[in-house]
């Protein structure tokens, strides 16, 4: 096995036919709190521990949204200590991504919310964030049997 360049899946990012109400479920139901609302359309929580993202499927795409074939998930994403560390993840693989069958979406990028990162698909083309999050990426996190 080899040591992970990232400190965990603890950010997911959905896609939602409503925001409203996806919103509310979260909220309400399973009790995340908003930390940050860039535009209406948007939406980010934790819990403490993690980042979930709502992103409003866009009114051009909602017609023709489909439940049957259509994936709602947008991006899962990695948490990285550091800016720097995300540039350490990003030089360690640019080099070979595309051999092991996925790609390099977006370079390295500073966020209006002080979070930075790059994208990365797998072989079947899921979106991978790497990620620092400054509110979640100085959390310490051990194993636990």
């Amino acid at each position: 096995m080899t040591t992970p360049l990232h400190r965990g899946l603890r950010h997911l990012a959905l896609r939602v036919i409503d925001l409203p109400r996806s919103r509310r479920f979260y909220e309400e139901l399973l009790g995340f709190q908003s930390v940050w609302e860039p535009d209406p359309a948007n939406v980010y929580f934790s819990s403490g521990n993690d980042n979930l993202a709502l992103h409003q499927i866009s009114k051009s795409e909602l017609g023709s949204y489909d439940p049957s074939n259509t994936q709602l998930l947008d991006h899962l994403g990695v948490i990285l200590e550091s800016p720097q560390a995300v540039d350490q993840m990003y030089q360690s693989i640019a080099p070979k991504i595309e051999a092991m069958g996925g790609r390099i979406t977006k370079e390295p990028k500073q966020h209006r919310d002080g979070s930075y990162s790059f994208y990365f698909s797998d072989p079947d083309g899921n979106l991978i964030q790497a990620l620092y999050e400054p509110a979640i990426s100085r959390l310490k996190f051990s194993a636990t049997p």
